[in-house]
């Protein structure tokens, strides 16, 4: 049986020592440390990778939500809190699982073995973005453009594009985006979703499955040669 590395993050010391307790009675869980409060969180998430965090909503200085806002990887998350007002805004950012505090041994029991069955697969990086009041828990492999608009990139993924606080350069280091090319200082685009390659006089530009069309730079587009010979 394939291990679940686990993070809990809660405020609650005694809160978070029963969700360790529990968890321990699971032989497929490992349990990698525990966090009180998100910032904490986010260091051992960005350090350790976990699969699976179990996140409390309602923390000081900073908000569950606003801890995965944060994040360039997204773990899976099962909520855990004591109110239960979150729980349609936990399932717009695909939450796993919503738990209520008290925990219940048999709906902790029914959130193990949710996380269990989807571990069966590979996880899929995942990053969460807040554009104009709306949530999105988007995949990594989804995104299809990703262009530089100042302080921001706009992602364009299906047939939505968002806002993120980042930049390409900070992007193109991220381990979980090895799947795209840097094609200008503008632009990079996945690999995965050209549709053809044109050349017109030595310049070369990509158009997408969505029809988008991506000029490379001179310098890229040696590049681009190179990695298509591989």
């Amino acid at each position: 049986m394939k291990t679940i590395r686990t993070l809990v993050i809660d405020d609650e010391r005694q809160a978070r020592a029963e969700m360790i307790r529990m968890l321990r009675t699971y032989p497929q869980i490992v349990v990698l440390g525990e966090a009180a409060d998100g910032f904490e969180g986010r260091k051992m998430i960005e350090l350790l990778q976990p699969d699976l965090i179990f996140l409390d909503i309602q923390m000081p200085g900073q908000t569950g939500f606003e801890m995965l806002e944060s994040l360039n990887h997204i773990p899976q998350v099962i909520f855990v809190t004591a109110y239960d007002s979150y729980a349609l805004q936990a399932f717009e950012v695909s939450a796993l699982d919503y738990l209520m505090k008290p925990v219940r041994s048999e709906r902790l029991d029914k959130a193990v073995n949710l996380i269990t069955e989807r571990c069966q697969g590979q996880f899929e990086p995942t990053f969460f973005v807040k554009d104009r009041n709306k949530l999105h828990l988007i995949k990594w492999s989804a995104v299809e453009l990703i262009a530089s608009e100042e302080n921001y990139v706009r992602l364009y993924y299906g047939k939505e594009q968002v806002l993120m606080k980042n930049s390409l350069n900070n992007i193109e280091k991220n381990p979980d985006c090895s799947m795209f090319f840097r094609a200008s200082r503008e632009r990079m685009f996945n690999v995965n979703n050209v549709a053809s390659i044109e050349s017109n006089e030595g310049r070369i530009s990509v158009t997408l499955s969505s029809g988008t069309s991506v000029p490379l730079s001179e310098r890229q587009a040696v590049r681009f040669r190179n990695l298509k010979k591989r």
